[in-house]
């Protein structure tokens, strides 16, 4: 699941670029040397799972691929058709590697479902063992920097990526025990697939349900949520209440609106100046774009009760 984020630790668009970057490439790389390794591996004892996890390896390549792409499109400035700029394009890029994903794993149930209607084993031998243990550690190690650079610049694909690494991890493990034990048990190779290739359609599901849900316009955290409310009404004693507040995400770019209740015998200039103080404020101090309507103290909101407990 990936989390909601603030905007005051944000970094700027530049820092968010490099890393994601620097991540994509990385990934890219090493993805494809483990990729041919794999591959050799299952080939030469012919085991099912061990060549489709080889497969989702260089499905990693071609995900992180499309996270260098989203990179880029998301770094977009905006322009007279994108009014807020690119940044949903990560969102975009998440539902190509779910659907990536989503190949690799149905086609591969499909075969070892098949190997296992068939009564097939797989020999043993150990190099095959060692280079996919071995693959285990790298891939947990490149999801682990993958979680963290997603989580410090908040980003979706990258979190995304992230899991697309763990599941080949945990497949590439997986199936290193099955050929270990595969030469006493002759359906444990297919099982195994099985097993990789849920896995991947898990992954799958996870990384499409979280882009889809953001695409179609989550709530914010509830952290988010409580600091703008904070920050609205700490920026002039004379504002009464905050509610209706909404934030739009586009990426590294945010849209909030929100109701604020000043006395009704203000006159329209002050109004005007302590709700611009107060979208200033929150420019300042949580990067946000901010429109704010005024309404007279007189007005009660519905869920003016609920806004006062928070």
């Amino acid at each position: 699941m990936i989390g909601k984020s603030t905007p005051e630790d944000m970094l700027p668009p530049e820092a968010n670029k490099g890393l994601g970057f620097v991540e994509g490439w990385l990934s890219i790389g090493i993805n494809t040397s483990l990729f041919f390794l794999k591959l050799w591996a299952g080939m030469r004892i012919a085991s099912v799972a061990m060549v489709a996890d080889a497969w989702h390896t260089l499905s990693d390549s071609l995900t992180s691929a499309v996270v260098l792409l989203g990179f880029w499109l998301s770094t977009k400035p905006a322009d007279d058709r994108h009014h807020f700029g690119h940044g949903r394009a990560e969102a975009v890029a998440s539902l190509v590697i779910g659907t990536l994903l989503a190949v690799v794993g149905f086609s591969f149930l499909k075969d070892s479902v098949s190997r296992l209607a068939r009564h097939q084993a797989v020999a043993f031998e150990l190099l095959g063992i060692v280079v996919f243990f071995a693959s285990a550690v790298i891939k947990e190690a490149l999801a682990r920097f993958s979680l963290w650079a997603g989580k410090k610049i908040h980003s979706r694909v990258l979190i995304a990526d992230a899991w697309h690494h763990r599941s080949d991890a945990v497949a590439s493990a997986l199936v290193a025990a099955g050929a270990l034990f595969g030469k006493r048990v002759w359906w444990l190779d297919g099982a195994m697939g099985v097993g990789v290739s849920l896995l991947i359609l898990y992954a799958t599901y996870s990384i499409m349900r979280s882009a889809v849900s953001y695409l179609l316009g989550e709530s914010p955290g509830k952290a988010l949520e409580i600091k703008i409310h904070e920050t609205i009404r700490g920026s002039d004693s004379r504002l009464d209440s905050v509610h209706h507040v909404h934030v739009h995400d586009y990426g590294e770019h945010r849209e909030v609106t929100a109701h604020i209740k000043l006395p009704g015998g203000m006159s329209l200039d002050d109004a005007h100046a302590i709700a611009s103080k107060a979208e200033k404020t929150l420019k300042e101090q949580l990067n946000l774009e901010t429109t704010i309507h005024v309404e007279p103290a007189e007005a009660q909101p519905p869920d003016e009760e609920e806004d006062k407990k928070k």
